[in-house]
Order: C-alpha cells, then sequence, then structure tokens
C-alpha cells in the first residue's frame, strides 16, 4: 500500500498515531509531503472539519489520506466546547481554554463529559468517516503533567486519574483516537 498522509500539523497528535499504527501501514505528515499550510477548520461539525482538511490535501497534493478532529463535549454545557475546543477561549492557549470551561462548569453538579475523534478517510477516490469516543467527567482542577489539550481535566468512566496523569501508552490503549485509529487501521487492513 502506498503511504498515507495524516493530514495534521499537531505534532502531539502525530506521535500518538505513529505509535498507535505501530507499522501497521506506511505514514507521512505534511511536513514529509511539504505542506506548511494552515489547512482551514470553518466547518461546525467535528465531521465537517475532518472533511475538509483530508480535502485539502487531496485537491492540492493528489495523495492519499486521512484527517481527524476531535472535541470535548461536556454535557452541561450543552456539549461545549466541541468542535471549537482548540480555540473555546478565542485563542489557541490551552490553559486559557482550560481555565475558561472550568469557570464555566463551577456552578453545575453534572460534569458529564465525552472526548469524541472523527476521521475522515479519503482513498483511491472514496471518502469514509471513522468515530470513537470516551466517556468521563471533567475535574475541578488541573491534575497531572502527561498529554496535551484538555488532558489535564478530563477523567475517563472507570479510572481514577486524568489522561494527564496516564503514561502515553495507557492513554493510547483507551482514548477516542484510539478508537477511531483503530476502525481505520481495521479498514484499511481489509481493503
Amino acid at each position: 500500500m502506498q503511504p498515507l498522509v495524516f493530514a495534521t500539523n499537531n505534532q502531539h497528535k502525530l506521535i500518538e498515531v505513529q505509535a498507535m499504527i505501530n507499522g501497521s501501514f506506511q505514514l507521512q505528515s505534511l511536513n514529509d509531503i511539504g505542506c506548511r499550510d494552515d489547512i482551514p477548520e470553518t466547518a461546525d461539525t467535528l465531521e465537517g472539519n475532518a472533511a475538509l482538511k483530508s480535502a485539502y490535501i487531496v485537491e492540492r497534493y493528489g495523495l492519499d489520506c486521512f484527517a481527524d478532529d476531535s472535541g470535548l463535549e461536556v454535557e452541561a454545557l450543552n456539549n461545549a466546547p466541541g468542535v471549537y475546543s482548540a480555540r473555546y477561549s478565542g485563542s489557541r492557549d490551552m490553559e486559557e481554554n482550560m481555565r475558561l470551561l472550568l469557570a464555566n462548569l463551577a456552578k453545575h453538579a453534572n460534569r458529564k463529559a465525552r472526548f469524541r475523534t472523527v476521521i475522515s478517510l479519503r482513498l483511491a477516490g472514496e471518502h469514509y468517516l471513522f468515530e470513537g469516543i470516551v466517556h468521563g467527567y471533567i475535574t475541578t482542577e488541573e491534575q497531572g503533567m502527561n498529554g496535551f489539550g484538555y488532558d489535564p481535566i478530563f477523567i475517563p468512566q472507570g479510572y481514577s486519574k486524568t489522561f494527564a496523569e496516564m503514561t502515553a501508552e495507557e492513554k493510547n490503549k483507551i482514548s477516542h483516537r484510539y478508537q477511531a485509529m483503530q476502525q481505520l487501521i481495521s479498514f484499511l487492513n481489509t481493503h
């Protein structure tokens, strides 16, 4: 199989995905194909943003690729920040994003949340979507130093520590991105 491009500029995601695929297929980064563009994410859904990113690479580079979009959906906040997770506070500063989310959730007893990832695969002219979801809840303060994004304030269901308190290996075995990637890998192995 030809290498697949992972349409992301997020080095944390790239490292996570490389660990998850464990050599099951050859992965190219945007840097590998010479793409330094800030790919637009203007859709109002995770599915839409993932599809925009994968279509961008196919249209400009003619390469098979996949892209993902992930969001934290907090039940008491009507599933916010959702598709706006990376820029919830109006900036891409994750400390500001987490502070705003914790402040907005302070008066709510319901702290249920879920992380959701949608992967858009463009392969041989066809388009496929894969989804991973992990349920959990939001802490009242940051805990842990690992991971990225909202990891310090999210405890997955059935666990007593945040994603940021887990090792990369522990997180990668249960995360929303892992679930979506397993679907993608399984699909690629049968096609």
